[in-house]
């Protein structure tokens, strides 16, 4: 089995494609090891020591290493722990686990839309499955819709993209231009 890998634009994260599918449907972001322990293999990539980030897509799994990682060292311990998970045809998900469940947090705040602007939300939601999402997930991210009010859009970034820093560029240059041109009653993006 071969694992490609590939740089994002986060420095701290490269993205992983075992060349099968790793999520059906939907993606899923871990972010420390407690929500981790869901999937064996996020907790294992925990494991190493210098992971504070796993998300996995539809055809990757992006991983993100702690500041001051030598990828040239982490590099390695991460494709010995894929290629044993997708070898062995392990689950991704512990079974009878809530994996598909989450308590809300801070980060799925989701904003109160008004029910007259929903023609505009749907045209939003369209763009950023359409032309939003694929490009980041080339990137070895998601991005969430969260909201529009009064104008604004409020995006939750995941995988790479989370903590990227060119991520501030991508929304106020790249997607927020994009909804602006096609909506426009868009008047800003905002990050949640």
């Amino acid at each position: 089995m071969l694992i490609e890998t590939e740089t994002t634009p986060n420095p701290a994260t490269l993205k992983f494609l075992p060349g099968r599918t790793v999520m059906e449907s939907g993606t899923r972001d871990f972010a420390d090891p407690e929500e981790a322990e869901a999937s064996p293999l996020a907790e294992t990539l925990f494991g190493l020591g210098d992971v504070t980030g796993v998300f996995f897509g539809k055809d990757f799994i992006s991983v993100t290493a702690a500041p001051g990682t030598d990828w040239a060292a982490l590099k390695p311990d991460v494709l010995a722990v894929l290629l044993d998970h997708f070898s062995a045809g392990m689950p991704l998900f512990k079974p009878g686990s809530a994996a598909g469940i989450r308590v809300p947090g801070e980060a799925d705040v989701t904003f109160e839309e008004n029910p007259e602007d929903a023609d505009i939300v749907a045209q939003i939601r369209d763009l950023i499955d359409t032309r939003v999402r694929p490009a980041v997930a080339n990137d070895g991210g998601d991005i969430v819709y969260k909201g529009f009010v009064e104008g604004k859009v409020f995006l939750q970034m995941q995988g790479a993209c989370s903590g990227c820093p060119s991520s501030t560029a991508t929304l106020k240059h790249g997607i927020e231009q994009l909804l602006k041109h096609y909506v426009p009653e868009v008047t800003e993006v905002r990050a949640v």
